[in-house]
């Protein structure tokens, strides 16, 4: 799908996800504006590499989106067709022990750059959300018009202001606006604090890995290229000007079932250490993802066992 819009602000662009959508974006001849704040929440040298193969193709602002100047300026700099927002301070547990942290990054954040859209006419808007707006979820799988009452994390919590603050410029300035809430991406570059990251780099050195609970927990892992093609339609999209949609695998798979499959695309037994169930942690997620089909054409492609053993084969060729 040929990417609509030659002149596109991409937050976040350094990270896992973005750096896979800056790719694209380059490889379609985009002009692409990159902020990213290169925070210490992981390794900035990990940011660094992934953009190594198209840095000098792009413009890279490296700054704080709580900073209402500098977004001002790489907007007035700009003249941006659209933006696509997927910088956020990440991850459930870290955002339980710093809520004010997340809160001024994920809200102010996301709210300085829709003004910077209403005061430079930027009438395209793609934000990154999350499947943890469900919360407890009794309902699976997953739709868009679930009733969400009990969100339980603040990172949860300020996936869904964002949310709502598309809704609002949108409804109020005509900004098309699309949310995406995403399911436990993975693939090469994730982020090394994730679950998959984390297991396989211990269980290649021969280190334990630490189980939350009974291995009963649930996810819906989505391989990265999916999300790429649908965060990709998501900004060509021409229907309504605001819409929630879920980009997911569409298969639950138990923590139990995630292990034993990175154990036997590696060749290797893991060495298990049993801890307490985490607070924040849901027990599933599970995405209905035919709102996505209908009016974006996705279709997840890539199935646990064949992304598993493509992000092995990206860890073991570094």
């Amino acid at each position: 799908m040929k990417f609509p819009f030659r002149n596109v602000l991409l937050t976040g662009g350094a990270g896992f996800i973005g750096s896979h959508f800056a790719e694209v974006l380059v490889a379609d001849g985009c002009k692409v504006t990159v902020i990213d704040d290169f925070n210490d929440f992981y390794d900035p040298a990990i940011k660094d590499a992934n953009l190594a193969g198209i840095r000098d193709r792009i413009r890279l602002e490296r700054g704080d989106l709580r900073d209402t100047a500098f977004v001002n300026r790489v907007f007035a700099e700009g003249n941006f067709e659209a933006v696509v927002h997927l910088a956020a301070r990440a991850g459930v547990r870290p955002s339980i022990s710093d809520p004010r942290l997340y809160v001024s990054t994920n809200v102010d954040g996301t709210l300085n750059l829709l003004e910077g859209c209403r005061e430079h006419g930027v009438k395209r808007f793609v934000f990154a959300s999350s499947s943890s707006v469900y919360g407890v979820n009794r309902k699976v799988p997953f739709a868009e018009t679930d009733l969400i009452e009990r969100t339980i994390s603040p990172y949860a919590a300020t996936k869904l202001m964002g949310e709502q603050l598309c809704s609002n410029y949108s409804n109020l300035h005509g900004i098309r606006c699309v949310c995406l809430r995403f399911f436990t991406v993975y693939g090469p570059r994730q982020r090394p604090d994730l679950a998959i990251a984390k297991f396989t780099r211990r269980i290649l050195d021969g280190a334990p890995i630490e189980q939350y609970g009974d291995g009963s927990t649930a996810r819906d892992y989505t391989f990265v290229e999916d999300i790429i093609r649908g965060v990709t339609a998501a900004a060509c999209y021409e229907g309504s000007d605001f819409e929630i949609i879920n980009l997911g695998g569409s298969e639950t798979h138990t923590l139990t079932k995630l292990i034993r499959t990175i154990e036997q695309t590696l060749g290797k037994t893991a060495e298990i250490r049993l801890l307490p169930d985490q607070p924040g942690d849901v027990p599933r997620t599970y995405a209905d993802v035919s709102k996505a089909k209908g009016l974006l054409g996705y279709q997840p492609q890539v199935t646990l066992e064949e992304g598993i053993r493509k992000y092995v084969e990206w860890v073991t060729n570094r």
